[in-house]
């Protein structure tokens, strides 16, 4: 897979899973809650995850909402700061 294809898919897992989470990214980014530079350190942080390849299944389990990431998100505090 290569770099802009393995961005892309991670990019997709981080607003997957903050919307499962109940986290609206873009009204954050708007609010300055969150800044770009801390969205690209998250889908840089999605990339290492060890559990990346549950993460789709995980998420497809949860299509109605959770109220937490899965324990092996990388950006739980992330996304648990948001929603506060």
């Amino acid at each position: 897979m290569g770099l802009v294809s393995k961005l892309d898919k991670h990019s997709d897992l981080v607003n997957r899973m903050a919307q499962t989470v109940h986290t609206d990214i873009p009204a954050a980014l708007v609010s300055g809650r969150l800044t770009a530079q801390e969205l690209r350190g998250a889908v840089m942080a999605c990339t290492g995850c060890e559990g990346g390849a549950d993460c789709p299944d995980w998420l497809a389990s949860h299509s109605e909402g959770a109220t937490d990431t899965p324990r092996y998100c990388r950006n739980h505090d992330l996304f648990a700061r948001l929603r506060g």
